[in-house]
């Protein structure tokens, strides 16, 4: 129940601040990141959480799949098909070079034995883009470069999820074993494609019916309870829960919009409740002992990992599109470490390999630096493509009148303050 005392209390202050916080380089998610580590045994230790405690692995999971299935949800089939080649140069080409940018880097300078520094750096390619949601949920910015960072985070989670399994097995005791994995890893893959497209086409089936459908009120319900069971088949069959939800998010939007439409406001509202109680686990993890464990080449590899793998590797691959170097840039530096990163870590720490301890260390101070990186860089750089309605919250109503009289008498919206303080007063005058 502390723990639970702690979530509320973080929530309120989150809440009270996101105002705030959308307006400048103050984060929400920082806030919980900070949070969790204050309470726990590192400093307060008002809760008691450690890497195999199974609150830990659960609240990740339930993030990543919520954030999955509602980012899946922005995904435009038809402009998907004009516009696939960015992507596929992300995943194909990009991913490829992070992932091995990643393990040269922790062998080299860390001094893990190559299985593990290539499991790392698979484990740290995925990247999430609910960190720099300033960014992927504002329509003002160029709809390709939004495109590109959604399509990459929401696939690039599934992608990932295989090679990591395969590397744990070969980095284990039985690691002369690992090509036996690959025909289960191929069958959970599939599974969980075949549960995200054709549940969702199920459920539409079955709304078409004449004696069948959902009451206004509890529309926004539908695609939960879709998602909820989604969830519970994938972790019975032990198929990809990650790319089932992507997958159910985009085709639920594709066959039913008024159905996303209902959701969102639902959907989002739980994915942020999700994101935030797994960031407060992960930074109850994130103790004064973890960070004294790293060892300065490990920060040197870390700094590496964020400023010079992602970015360079995604500028390759953007190397002759349509881009234009701002875009470029954006898209390169938006390569965060999210829940993916989260989860995967801990199946690595919870596999039992030789130097899985030292990895471990490695992936959750990369990630708790990546989340402090860009989930505070988003809004300064959402403004280079004049997004000024950063906080989603209505603009007051003198704002909006300000807003009118400007667009009315031609003046400018955004002017020296005492001019359009002059201009005001004449405005009052009779």
């Amino acid at each position: 129940m502390v723990l639970v005392a702690v979530f509320g209390a973080a929530l309120l202050i989150a809440v009270l601040l996101s105002g705030l916080a959308a307006r400048t380089v103050l984060s929400t998610s920082f806030l919980f990141l900070v949070g969790g580590a204050l309470v726990s045994d590192g400093f307060l230790g008002l809760i008691h959480i450690t890497p195999d405690s199974d609150i830990v692995a659960v609240t990740a999971d339930l993030a990543l799949f919520a954030v999955l299935f509602t980012d899946g949800m922005h995904v435009s089939f038809p402009k998907l098909r004009e516009n696939w080649k960015n992507p596929a140069r992300a995943l194909g080409l990009g991913m490829p070079l992070a992932f091995v940018g990643m393990a040269l880097i922790t062998h080299y300078l860390v001094g893990l034995d190559w299985t593990t520094s290539f499991l790392v750096g698979a484990v740290l390619a995925p990247t999430d883009p609910v960190f720099a949601s300033a960014i992927v949920g504002r329509k003002e910015v160029p709809p390709k470069l939004r495109q590109l960072l959604n399509v990459e985070s929401g696939i690039n989670d599934g992608l990932a999820l295989p090679v990591v399994l395969i590397l744990i097995a070969a980095a284990g005791p039985t690691g002369g074993h690992a090509e036996a994995s690959f025909g289960m890893i191929a069958l959970e893959l599939g599974l969980g494609l075949a549960f995200g497209v054709v549940l969702p086409l199920l459920v539409n089936g079955l709304v078409r019916f004449r004696l069948l459908g959902a009451e206004p009120k509890l529309q926004p319900l539908l695609p939960l309870a879709t998602g909820i069971t989604l969830y519970a088949a994938c972790h019975l069959t032990h198929a990809n829960p990650y790319l089932a939800a992507f997958s159910a998010g985009a085709v639920l939007t594709a066959v039913s919009p008024e159905a996303k439409t209902a959701f969102e406001p639902l959907g989002e509202a739980l994915a942020e409740l999700a994101k935030f109680a797994a960031l407060l686990v992960f930074g109850a993890l994130l103790t004064p002992q973890l960070f004294a464990d790293l060892s300065w080449t490990g920060y040197v590899a870390v700094l590496l990992t964020i400023l010079l793998v992602r970015p360079a590797s995604m500028l390759i691959s953007l190397a002759g599109t349509q881009f234009d170097r701002r875009e470029k840039l954006v898209a390169a530096w938006f390569g965060p470490k999210g829940f993916a990163s989260v989860v995967y870590g801990l199946l690595v720490l919870q596999a039992g390999i030789p130097q899985g301890e030292q990895a471990y260390t490695l992936i959750a101070v990369c990630i708790a630096f990546s989340i402090i990186a860009h989930s505070s860089t988003d809004v300064p750089i959402a403004r280079l493509f004049d997004v000024e309605d950063l906080t989603g919250i209505p603009e007051s109503a003198s704002s909006a009148q300000t807003r009118v009289a400007s667009e009315e008498d031609g003046r400018p919206e955004h002017g020296d303050p005492v001019q359009t303080a002059r201009a005001d007063q004449r405005d009052r005058e009779p």
